[in-house]
């Protein structure tokens, strides 16, 4: 029994006692005013400050993270929360070259204009950058879309050597699949649109630290600008992420499953999955990871050979997300990503395993 498991059933009856005849759900509290007589007091003062919703989401998440956990609308709101209140002029900033674009996008067009320097790496680079100089160095691990994987351990070491802070994006792997904090991150953050929440239904993020002074610079940022959630849309979360540990372990079942079979089919120039020993980084991978996730990267011939797999293929939904209830799949190119135009992010939802496989395969062998 591993110590996420022991911490995931530990969150699951964190309310379990509450007072008789009290609900054992969240409440959902549309509040944007308090009672407030005399003097401004308690944690409930105005509705862009904090929420008891919040704060049930905040303790759960928290509790999963073992560490202090600040909620977000979106994942990019999350991101945004990292950069804005913990830079400044002059700063310079090692960021991935090869995962999530819109990171990128926002560190191109709204904070180098304010005299922050972003340099790029790739991300199976990072470890051997020299940092010196750098007030934050951003790493995602695995890569979205690549799948590449960098040391998180080893470049925290080197990070906290040079006096820079290491912030790991672990939206591809969630709290159950890899525990950026525990390898010496000083902060990590997700898209819980994706795998945590799950349905497909919400944009939402977080950001995770063992910093206080972090925290709170973090979390005055988000009561000043106001980039709050909605509590319907935080409800919608946390009761996502009490069925996580189900529907990632199912994920990435079903991927390690389906990941050397379609490693070995010869419509597919490239298969490209953490959990295969051919992936450059598998050792690293089976140690800093506790599951090889649910995202598997194929390389078509070209672009039209992976849309009509896309079109064809009856258990397949096309979108732009990941990490839900539904196997789906996207040619990234489309968006700008640096990768070939026949290459697929294929993101292995919940379904029975057989039957997606039967799917996929036949849909493979008509292209």
């Amino acid at each position: 029994m591993s110590d996420i498991d022991t911490r995931f059933a530990r969150m699951l009856h964190a309310r379990s006692k509450p007072a008789q005849g009290e609900a054992l759900q969240p409440a959902i509290v549309p509040a944007s005013v308090y009672h407030q007589a005399g003097d401004p007091s308690g944690p409930y003062q105005y509705g862009r400050w904090s929420n008891p919703t919040w704060t049930a989401l905040e303790e759960a998440l928290g509790h999963l993270e073992d560490a202090e956990t600040i909620i977000f609308p979106a994942g990019l709101a999350a991101v945004a929360s990292v950069f804005y209140p913990l830079l400044q002029p002059g700063d310079k900033v090692l960021l991935h070259a090869d995962g999530y674009g819109a990171t990128r996008g926002l560190a191109e067009t709204y904070l180098k204009p304010l005299g922050i320097t972003f340099d790029l790496t790739a991300t199976g680079m990072v470890g051997d950058h020299d940092l010196a100089g750098y007030r934050m160095i951003f790493i995602e691990t695995p890569s979205n879309p690549g799948l590449d994987i960098c040391d998180i351990a080893a470049i925290a070491a080197k990070a906290r050597g040079a006096g820079a802070l290491l912030v790991a994006d672990n939206t591809t792997m969630t709290p159950l699949g890899q525990r950026p904090l525990d390898l010496g991150a000083d902060i990590t953050l997700a898209s819980d649109t994706k795998a945590l929440n799950g349905h497909s239904d919400v944009l939402f993020g977080h950001v995770a630290t063992r910093d206080a002074a972090l925290a709170a610079r973090m979390r005055d940022w988000r009561k000043m600008v106001g980039i709050i959630p909605s509590p319907f849309d935080t409800f919608l979360v946390h009761r996502g992420l009490e069925t996580l540990e189900l529907r990632f372990t199912r994920m990435c079942d079903n991927a390690e499953k389906l990941a050397p079979r379609l490693a070995a089919h010869p419509r597919l120039k490239n298969v490209v999955y953490p959990g295969l020993p051919s992936h450059p980084a598998h050792n690293l991978a089976a140690r800093q990871m506790t599951r090889f996730g649910s995202l598997i990267a194929l390389t078509f011939a070209g672009r039209a050979e992976a849309e009509r797999f896309m079109e064809d293929c009856p258990l397949l939904r096309q979108a732009t997300s990941f990490g839900g209830l539904h196997t789906s799949a996207e040619r990234r190119s489309r968006w700008g990503d640096k990768v070939a135009d026949g290459f697929v992010r294929l993101s292995v939802g919940c379904e029975p395993v057989e039957p997606l496989w039967q799917a996929i395969s036949a849909t493979l062998d008509t292209i």
